[in-house]
């Protein structure tokens, strides 16, 4: 017993120090759209929060768009709906180029 304490105390430490850091919420200002158009909407006659809210309504998801990059949106969908087309800042978890939305507010245009 007395062998296979330090084994297990170095083997407790090995992997404490091996596990990955939790991510933590990092905030985001840009333009709520979704993925199919991303920066660019495609239907001329529809403003930007109607166009979104037609391709969302077809299964494209919420997107972020913070200048040349387009981030998916999960969670929070019905603040994403209200402030569809506006320019928001979004805090939450980010994973590749996904965002698992913690909070969602609207700013001032720049």
């Amino acid at each position: 017993m007395k062998r296979a304490f330090p084994m297990v105390v170095a083997l407790v430490l090995a992997m404490a120090v091996n596990r990955p850091a939790a991510a933590s919420p990092q905030s985001f200002e840009g333009v709520i759209s979704d993925t199919m158009c991303g920066k660019k909407h495609m239907v001329d006659a529809k403003t930007d929060a109607e166009c979104t809210s037609m391709c969302v309504k077809a299964k494209s998801p919420y997107a972020l768009v913070v200048g040349d990059k387009v981030y998916t949106l999960s969670g929070a969908q019905g603040e994403l709906e209200k402030l569809a087309g506006h320019r928001v800042r979004v805090v939450g978890d980010v994973n590749g180029k996904t965002i698992a939305v913690n909070s969602v507010a609207e700013v001032a245009s720049h």
